[in-house]
């Protein structure tokens, strides 16, 4: 008699995602045990040239076509102006709901709500502050030329934290950061939100599993 596993009969599935999510990605996988699920990332450093990305994503999903049940993608639009929808419609395939990770996290309607009340704020994820002055500092040149800093951040008044894991180093790194850009601290956690959601279910209709609506000075 054969025995059946755990993932007989669920979906093979293939998830295109920014490299910026990676690590979040792996360990929801690791976490959960959805071995039926398997990642390939586009460099998180598109986001500087984000005309490149839905050619990417094409080409991502032409070469997994025939090995998988089912096609992902946890990219927002993140800077594509509509053109990475438009592939993705033409490729019959689906994307995690909303223009950018911040919004994966909190949630689009908290995500909206905390920007209308507060549009004054920058934005860290975990990925982000781990690679804080490497994509920050050094990427806008600041460490060579600190007198930009009033033109990059002037008109930004709070620097906002949403941190998917509970980990002291990066709160402390965080915290830095703001001090560094001048900006006030603002502490959210999140936790995986509309990310892990998605990847459970497969549904960009979906709300995140957990929502933290306080926000922490």
């Amino acid at each position: 008699m054969s025995v059946k596993t755990a993932t007989e009969g669920i979906e093979r599935t293939l998830l295109i995602a920014c490299g910026a999510l990676a690590k979040e990605i792996v360990d929801l996988i690791r976490l959960n045990g959805w071995t039926h699920l398997s990642v390939t990332c586009l460099p998180a450093i598109w986001h500087n040239t984000p005309e490149k990305i839905p050619e990417g994503v094409r080409a991502k999903i032409k070469a997994a076509r025939g090995n998988y049940d089912r096609i992902l993608v946890l990219y927002g639009d993140c800077g594509s102006g509509g053109l990475l929808d438009e592939v993705l419609a033409e490729e019959g395939v689906e994307r995690i709901d909303g223009p950018h990770c911040y919004a994966f996290f909190t949630g689009l309607d908290d995500f909206t709500a905390m920007a209308d009340k507060d549009p004054g704020c920058f934005y860290l994820t975990d990925y982000l502050v781990r690679h804080f002055d490497r994509l920050i500092i050094q990427g806008l040149g600041l460490d060579r030329h600190p007198q930009l800093l009033p033109d990059y951040f002037g008109n930004y008044s709070h620097l906002v934290y949403l941190a998917q894991t509970d980990d002291p180093g990066l709160r402390a790194g965080a915290e830095a950061a703001a001090e560094k850009l001048g900006l006030a601290y603002l502490y959210r956690p999140t936790g995986y939100g509309g990310l892990e959601s998605f990847m459970r279910d497969g549904n960009a209709d979906r709300s995140p599993v957990e929502k933290v609506n306080q926000w922490h000075s």
